[in-house]
């Protein structure tokens, strides 16, 4: 079988895909940037692990023996599914393998804003850590005691919660219904952003979610509120979260994604201190790789022997 992985792979990643696919079939690793290899590469292709880079009509067309597309995640936006159900390509992804991670940096993106973590970094090495900026100090503070809303209520925010509990937020969550085992912590959507401190986004992208928080999103949202995303960029108004960003009426934001990737050096956001970033990075651990490996090679399998796929979209 021919596995064609599109991503600019470390060593351990590349050691921990040789040590699952080892016994099975070899995998092509193809550098994302290498547009003229991986098309070579897919000529044959059986099976993509697709990761981040979209998978066009395009794409599929040039893939005649693809079988399966093999999401290493759970976000299906960037795969053209209707150029893969008319091709007949299988698609799949892996609910659950990366929440864990989602999770951690979601933290992590909500301390780093309200402590400035960066700009206090960035000051000690420069051996000014003790004369920092005075608005600052009297602009950082703690997720105790905070109000925390939670955009969707899938695994990564159920990982979330509790920590934040156990850390003293009070924490809220909004979502397609209410939730049979937390009917006390549901909101409607717009009751949870003027309630909120922190506002954390856990949903896919959707013609429904696309542009969620906009311009009158982030209108109802708390004087001095946080916003973060390790979701999708595009549930983001950019534009409008830098000026809301840039007048003061929030304070900060955590991103992880961003509506065009890789995020370009002149995205407005960079320019505003109050803004921590990450490049798409929130689900990217050993351990996650670890688990999604074993799903993309159990997927492998059960395509050669005919049997049904796990967690199968298309």
């Amino acid at each position: 079988m021919r596995i064609v992985l599109q991503y600019r792979a470390s060593p351990g990643f590349r050691a921990q895909i040789d040590q699952a696919f080892s016994a099975f079939a070899p995998v092509a690793v193809v550098d994302e940037a290498d547009e003229a290899a991986f098309a070579d590469a897919m000529g044959d292709a059986e099976v993509l692990l697709h990761v981040l880079k979209p998978v066009t009509a395009t794409v599929i067309a040039g893939a005649p023996k693809l079988r399966l597309i093999q999401k290493i995640g759970v976000g299906v936006n960037t795969i053209d599914l209707t150029a893969a159900r008319s091709r007949g390509v299988a698609v799949a992804n892996m609910p659950g393998t990366n929440s864990a991670a989602v999770a951690e940096m979601a933290l992590s993106l909500m301390f780093g804003v309200l402590r400035r973590t960066a700009y206090f970094d960035a000051l000690t090495r420069a051996g000014q850590g003790w004369r920092p900026d005075l608005g600052v100090l009297d602009r950082v503070g703690e997720i105790g005691g905070r109000t925390v809303g939670l955009v969707g209520y899938g695994a990564s925010a159920r990982h979330l919660a509790p920590v934040l509990t156990a850390l003293g937020a009070r924490v809220l969550y909004t979502a397609r219904s209410v939730k049979a085992d937390w009917p006390e912590g549901y909101r409607a959507f717009e009751a949870l952003l003027m309630e909120s401190d922190i506002v954390s986004l856990h949903l896919p992208l959707t013609a429904e979610t696309r542009g969620l928080i906009g311009e009158v999103a982030l209108g109802r949202m708390k004087a001095g509120a946080v916003l973060i995303n390790t979701a999708r960029g595009e549930l983001v108004d950019e534009a409008a979260l830098a000026r809301a960003l840039a007048d003061g009426r929030l304070r900060g934001a955590g991103l992880d994604v961003f509506a065009v990737e890789p995020a370009v050096a002149d995205n407005p956001l960079f320019a505003l201190p109050q803004v921590l970033v990450a490049p798409h990075v929130a689900w990217l651990t050993p351990e996650t790789l670890s688990r999604s490996l074993v799903v993309a090679r159990e997927n492998c399998r059960r395509l050669a022997g005919g049997e049904p796929l796990l967690n199968q979209v298309v």
